[in-house]
C-alpha cells in the first residue's frame, strides 16, 4: 500500500473512534439532564409554594425591609457634577472677535492673515478677518480632494489592480490607481492593504491551472496621464524627495523597500516588485518587466482597496501627499474622462461648486496643497466643511470623522496644550504647513455647546517664527473651545 494510502486508512479508524466517543459523551450529558429533570418535578410536587412565599417572591428590592440593626441614611438628590450646558443659540460676532483677534494679531503671523468663523447652525458668517481674501492654503487642500472624491466616486468604491493574460507567454499588471496598494501583506495597516504578494498567488496558481510556469512580465499605469512630477511643484521637490511621482501603478506609495526616500519609477519599482513576488511562488519571469498598454484579456488574478471612505479619511488624519494626489487623479478621470494634475484640479473646482461652495477667488493646482501656487478662501474651506456636516450629504460623513481632534488624534495629537487647555477635545481640524505658511480649518465646539466652523490662514510667516506661528493659530482656534461664543 502506498504511504499515503496507508495514512488515510488510520484516518478513518480514527474518525470512528471519535465518532463513538462523542456518542458515549452525549449519551451521558442526556442522561444527566434527564435525571436532574426527574428530581427538580420531585422537588417541585413536593414544596409548593405557601402564600406568604408568593408575596415575597412578588416584592420588589425596596419592599423588602433592612436586616435589624442596620441603620440606613435617608436619600438625598446628588450634587450635579458639571454645571447643566444652556441651550445654545445664536453666535455672537462680538464675543468671537474678542476671543480671536487678540491673538491673530500676534506679530509672528506675519503681515498676511485672513480667516472666518460661521455658525453651524445657521450657516451665517459670523466674523471675517483680514478681508477673508485667498491665501496658500498648504495641506487643508486636502479638505477640497477628499470632499470632492466621496461626492464624485462615493464612499464604498475600491480600486483595483488586475493581472490580465496578455498572450501565450506574457502577463499584464495593470495600475487602478490604488493610493494604498502594498509590496506584501500588511495585517496591522488601516485602512486594509491590497498588496502585490496576494496578487502574485493568486496568479500563480491561474498560471498553474493552464499548465504554465514562464512568463513574461508587462506592466501597464496608463490610467494616469502624464506629467507624473506636477509642474506647479517647486523643482527641488523630486530630488530632495518631499514626493513620489504620481503614477496609477505603484506599490507602498513610491518608498523603497529599505531606506528612505522615494524610488525614481513608482510604476518599474511595483512591477518588479510583482515579478520578485511570482518568482518566491515558482512562476520563472523571463527578462525584466516591460512598459505597455495591456489589451483586454483574461483576468488572473485581482486585489482591491478598502473603500474610499476609509481611504479619505486616512489620508486626512494624517495629511497623506501622494493619496491626496491619486484621489485627485481618480476625481479628474471620473468627470472629464482624463487623469492628470490639471484634470483634478479642474474636476474638483466644479464638483464643489456643484455641491454650493463658494469657490470665488479659489485657484488649485493640485491634490495635496503642496504647490505655492494654490490660493483658497476661508470662505471656500468653511463651506467645504459645512457641506460634509450637511446631514443631507451623508456619502460625506468621512470627512468630519476623520478631522483630527486638537490634543488627541493625527496632526493634532501633539497640540493645543497651550494656551487652551481646556479646548482638547472640543476643536477638530485639518492642518496645513509649508515654509512661510500655516493653517488650520475645522470646526469647534464651545463651553456652552455653540458649534462653530472655522478656517485660519497665514502665509507670509518669517522662517524663525513658523512653529510660534502654529501656537497661536492652535490658540486662535483653541480661544473658540474656551469661549462661551452664544448670545
Amino acid at each position: 500500500m502506498h504511504q499515503g494510502d496507508r495514512g488515510h486508512g488510520r484516518g478513518e479508524r480514527g474518525w470512528v473512534w471519535r465518532a463513538l466517543l462523542a456518542l458515549l459523551v452525549v449519551a451521558v450529558v442526556a442522561g444527566a439532564v434527564v435525571a436532574w429533570q426527574l428530581d427538580l418535578a420531585g422537588r417541585l410536587a413536593d414544596d409548593s409554594p405557601t402564600a406568604d412565599a408568593s408575596a415575597e417572591a412578588s416584592a420588589g428590592p425596596a419592599d423588602v425591609p433592612p436586616p435589624a440593626g442596620l441603620e440606613l441614611p435617608p436619600l438625598t438628590d446628588p450634587a450635579p457634577v458639571a454645571a447643566p450646558l444652556t441651550a445654545p443659540g445664536p453666535i455672537d460676532a462680538a464675543l468671537v472677535k474678542a476671543a480671536v483677534r487678540p491673538v491673530l494679531a500676534d506679530p509672528v503671523l506675519g503681515p498676511h492673515v485672513v480667516g472666518a468663523v460661521v455658525d453651524l447652525a445657521t450657516g451665517r458668517p459670523v466674523v471675517k478677518l483680514g478681508g477673508g481674501g485667498p491665501a496658500i492654503p498648504a495641506s487643508t487642500t486636502k479638505l477640497l480632494t477628499a470632499t470632492a472624491a466621496l461626492s464624485v466616486l462615493g464612499p464604498e468604491t475600491r480600486f483595483a489592480t488586475r493581472v490580465l493574460s496578455g498572450g501565450k507567454n506574457r502577463v499584464v499588471l495593470v495600475g487602478g490607481g490604488d493610493p494604498f496598494l502594498a509590496s506584501k501583506p500588511v495585517p496591522s495597516a488601516y485602512p486594509a492593504h491590497a498588496d502585490v504578494e496576494t496578487l502574485a498567488a493568486q496568479v500563480a496558481a491561474s498560471l498553474r491551472a493552464e499548465g504554465r510556469s514562464r512568463v513574461r512580465l508587462a506592466y501597464d499605469d496608463s490610467l494616469f496621464s502624464e506629467p507624473s512630477f506636477n509642474p506647479a511643484w517647486p523643482a527641488h521637490y523630486l530630488p530632495e524627495h518631499v514626493v513620489s511621482r504620481i503614477t496609477a501603478l505603484w506599490v507602498d506609495e513610491g518608498r523603497p523597500a529599505t531606506g528612505s526616500g522615494r524610488v525614481d519609477d513608482p510604476s518599474l519599482y511595483a512591477a518588479q516588485t510583482f515579478a520578485a513576488a511570482l518568482t518566491a511562488q515558482g512562476i520563472t519571469v523571463v527578462g525584466t518587466p516591460k512598459h505597455g498598454v495591456a489589451s483586454e484579456g483574461r483576468e488572473l488574478g485581482r486585489v482591491e482597496s478598502a473603500p474610499l471612505r476609509e481611504i479619505a479619511a486616512r489620508i486626512l488624519e494624517v495629511s497623506d501627499n501622494e493619496g491626496a494626489e491619486v484621489l485627485s487623479h481618480q476625481v479628474g478621470l471620473a468627470v472629464t474622462g482624463t487623469a492628470s494634475f490639471a484634470d483634478g484640479a479642474a474636476a474638483v473646482t466644479q464638483t464643489l461648486a456643484k455641491l454650493g461652495v463658494p469657490m470665488r477667488g479659489v485657484s488649485i493646482h493640485d491634490g495635496s496643497g503642496l504647490s505655492r501656487d494654490n490660493l483658497i478662501t476661508p470662505l471656500a474651506l468653511v463651506g467645504v466643511l459645512r457641506v460634509a456636516l450637511d446631514p443631507a450629504h451623508p456619502e460625506l460623513d468621512p470627512i468630519a470623522t476623520a478631522l483630527p481632534v486638537a490634543g488627541f488624534t493625527g496632526s493634532l495629537t501633539n497640540r493645543f496644550d497651550q494656551p487652551f487647555p481646556e479646548s482638547r477635545g472640543l476643536v477638530r481640524a485639518k492642518t496645513g504647513t509649508l515654509t512661510n505658511v500655516s493653517s488650520l480649518a475645522g470646526v469647534a465646539v464651545d463651553q456652552d455647546g455653540n458649534q462653530m466652523l472655522f478656517a485660519l490662514m497665514a502665509d507670509r510667516i518669517k522662517k524663525p517664527d513658523e512653529t510660534k506661528a502654529q501656537h497661536a493659530l492652535d490658540a486662535a482656534a483653541g480661544a473658540l473651545g474656551a469661549c462661551h461664543c452664544g448670545g
